[in-house]
């Protein structure tokens, strides 16, 4: 364990979904708090929220707000971790950022507790949350890059609505409920809240999360391809990804390619698969047994099936990925991380 026995830990965006995850998680893992700061936008400052049946003033996130703090899990956007994370660690805190900030800054370890715990040791007061969709794709490629070696990645995601926050929450909601009624809706959130034109998501599939590049891919696409290389330290590894946006409320679905080193059999990869930390295998086709986002909500796991030999590659095969993207792919991941922190003694 690490030098003290209970933390002060600061919540930064508490009131939004994924800051709610967070709080749940600390609870339900029984994270060694002596005190709980919640901290937001000043708007939500002063709202009411509870720590294991205690109430809890949110405070406004400002820079003094992190005084005397030891771990900060933020979740409030990234201009908010641009301004107030270094401002923390100059505090003394250890700042576990859940936004794209600092991802790929080169002194930041970006971290899947299963797959590279060991670059916390590394850090300079920041670590990085990955992408939701990139989190739960690694946890299942590392003991198949450990175990067979991993030469090329080719994904296509579908990812749910709470990947981009209550408020596509809400317009999947009222769209259908639109939809169903016979009435015309106006969407307004999805793909981009900030950009030019907005599609209904309610019984329909948008081929772009976040906005468009240079290269045609879109920034949620190259953040899965470049945070793979980093978290897997592959940075010759071949990917692409393809992201696409459904009307899911939570958990989100990957079909994935790989190819590997050498040949195996399914059944060799499941039982890799099966033995490693964080998957639970769900791939029996006869029982029509495979992971379907739904299913994942409320599940810190990774589940994987529909595992299938390629037609034509002999070192191919095909995967099913699903976990409940706010929890794995966020809250989990970034409490998960503070836990090791303690457990290697880093803090």
């Amino acid at each position: 364990m690490g030098n003290k026995q209970n933390y002060v830990v600061a919540v930064v965006g508490a009131t939004g979904a994924v800051g709610q995850q967070m709080i749940a998680t600390l609870e339900k893992r029984d994270f060694p708090v002596k005190e709980i700061k919640y901290l937001s936008s000043k708007r939500s400052a002063g709202t009411t929220l509870y720590y294991k049946g205690q109430e809890v003033i949110v405070q406004e996130a400002t820079p003094d707000a992190f005084e005397g703090v030891d771990i900060a899990l933020f979740s409030a956007g990234g201009s908010v971790s641009k301004e107030l994370a270094h401002e923390a660690v100059k505090r003394g805190a250890v700042v576990v950022d859940n936004t794209s900030a600092f991802r790929m800054a080169e002194d930041v370890p970006l971290v899947v507790p299963e797959v590279n715990d060991k670059d916390l040791f590394n850090h300079k007061g920041i670590i990085a949350n990955p992408n939701c969709s990139t989190i739960q794709m690694v946890v299942a490629l590392e003991p198949i890059r450990q175990t067979i070696g991993l030469n090329k990645v080719v994904v296509s995601t579908y990812q749910a609505v709470s990947g981009a926050g209550v408020t596509a929450i809400e317009a999947l909601k009222e769209q259908a409920q639109a939809f169903l009624n016979g009435e015309e809706a106006t969407p307004s959130v999805l793909p981009v809240k900030s950009g030019e034109k907005h599609y209904q998501i309610a019984f329909n599939a948008i081929p772009q999360i976040d906005v468009f590049t240079e290269n045609g891919y879109t920034y949620e696409e190259m953040k899965m391809i470049n945070e793979t290389k980093k978290i897997m330290h592959l940075p010759e590894l071949k990917i692409s990804a393809t992201c696409v946006r459904l009307p899911v409320i939570s958990g989100h679905s990957e079909s994935v390619y790989i190819e590997v080193d050498k040949e195996v059999t399914v059944e060799e990869l499941k039982t890799i698969l099966s033995d490693a930390p964080g998957i639970v295998l769900q791939d029996d086709p006869d029982q029509q047994l495979y992971p379907m986002p739904f299913y994942s909500i409320g599940s810190n796991d990774v589940f994987v099936g529909r595992i299938r030999k390629d037609l034509d590659n002999p070192l191919g095969f095909h995967l099913w990925i699903v976990s409940d993207n706010l929890l794995k792919g966020a809250a989990w991941n970034s409490v998960q991380i503070a836990e090791k922190l303690i457990e290697l003694s880093i803090i």
